[in-house]
């Protein structure tokens, strides 16, 4: 069964870990190259922090220590700073979506969100459209800011929901119950015309409809936009050590066709494997990811993938919260740096593409990658016989088998990029 994760410039299996050590560069492999067309620009900013670390979460988030204030200050400044290292290789490009994601970035104070866009419009062109969200999770503090978050230039809200359920909320180690939910999303829906719900499905205990009714209280308010992740076991964190009991194979499936079936008829199209909208209002910044388009990534942990005229360069910032503060001091911020070569190329934009239901048309492997689509056949010929894909002259798109096994269907071109490392 597919284990699906929300998408916000995070790690990808190609990434090394922060080590504390010193930028790494390694050539470019040039072998089938071909011409590469210039993606859109992304912009990911990463707060690191949260009230509390969720015990399912892996991302790179850290609960706030009891009466400790966040150093908003130093980590706008180091955040600057941080822009201003990557402007000499996107120099003249345009910025199309901004995601301001953690961590709970709606910790932040409104005129910290207000002082963190102006820096980055006076350093990047945005264009006119330029999608721009910010992460909240629901709690009276934060709903009270997010008027704030308006009036500094956030035009989109996803809210962290998980759950509406009480019983669920407390399985999952969240810190809010299912009334401080609702107040989001109703404060979220007077704020912002255009809004994000992230819900989970598969949660201990949950029923085909259980799930059924959860979903429902989310589509009564109408959201443009529904993240709906089934809940997986990650490692390094507390559920990998303490699992929980969560739903069968058998049973995970009747939820995903019950949240499937009412979500269609409730007039919304399921895009990407685990993201669902109303006409027209599809995640901008997620299909740019999705699409192997390029993005800058600012903050503790952040990471970025720029294509430059000769390589496609991947970088990743300094972890710890502590040590990116420390380390941007000295105007540092790069803990890793890498080129990707061809079978890294092939293998990442493959792990993307294949989350889109609509697939993806062949010429953009090669507008993104420089590389010849012969490059994806050994790939492609093992998953058309498997049924997982669906294949024309211009145009790859998973079947339902390779959308409910995508796992198994990227891991065919992570295999094709480890023989050739």
């Amino acid at each position: 069964m597919v284990a699906v994760r929300r998408a916000q410039g995070a790690a990808v299996p190609s990434q090394r870990a922060d080590r504390g050590g010193t930028a790494t560069v390694i050539p470019i492999e040039r072998s089938g190259a071909v011409r590469r067309v210039q993606p859109p620009l992304s912009l990911y900013v990463h707060i690191p922090w949260c009230l509390r670390k969720c015990p399912y979460c892996d991302f790179n988030s850290h609960g706030i220590e009891q009466g400790q204030p966040l150093p908003e200050d130093a980590y706008l400044s180091a955040l600057c700073a941080d822009l201003e290292s990557t402007l000499p290789g996107i120099w003249g490009r345009t910025v199309h979506s901004i995601f301001i994601g953690g961590g709970t970035p709606s910790l932040l104070s409104g005129a910290a969100i207000e002082r963190l866009l102006s820096d980055v419009r006076a350093r990047v062109r945005l264009s006119p459209e330029c999608e721009i969200t910010l992460e909240a999770n629901p709690g009276t503090l934060e709903a009270g800011r997010y008027a704030e978050f308006r009036r500094a230039g956030v035009n989109r809200l996803s809210i962290g929901v998980q759950s509406f359920e009480d019983e669920k909320l407390r399985a999952l180690g969240r810190v809010h119950d299912g009334a401080q939910a609702i107040r989001a999303v109703e404060a979220a829906r007077r704020e912002f015309a255009n809004f994000n719900l992230d819900l989970m499905i598969g949660l201990p205990g949950q029923c085909a409809d259980d799930a059924r009714r959860d979903i429902a209280r989310a589509l009564e308010f109408g959201p443009p936009h529904m993240s709906l992740y089934q809940l997986t076991i990650e490692p390094n964190t507390v559920f990998h050590k303490y699992p929980p009991r969560l739903p069968d194979e058998e049973a995970a499936a009747a939820i995903q066709a019950a949240v499937d079936e009412l979500v269609a008829a409730n007039g919304y199209e399921h895009y990407e494997v685990s993201a669902y909208c109303l006409p027209g209002r599809a995640s901008r910044h997620n299909l740019n990811y999705w699409t192997f388009g390029d993005y800058l990534g600012i903050g503790a942990g952040a990471h970025a993938k720029i294509s430059l005229p000769d390589r496609i360069l991947r970088e990743e910032r300094y972890r710890l919260p502590a040590s990116y503060l420390e380390h941007a001091k000295r105007g540092e911020f790069v803990a890793n740096a890498r080129v990707l070569g061809r079978a890294d190329l092939v293998f990442e934009f493959m792990l993307n593409a294949l989350r889109l239901t609509a697939g993806f048309a062949i010429p953009l492997f090669t507008e993104r990658t420089g590389l010849s689509p012969a490059a994806l056949e050994p790939g492609l010929t093992q998953a058309r016989a498997r049924g997982l894909i669906e294949q024309g002259a211009s145009h790859v798109r998973p079947t339902a088998l390779g959308m409910r096994f995508l796992n198994d269907l990227q891991q065919l071109f992570l295999a094709e990029a480890v023989s050739k490392s």
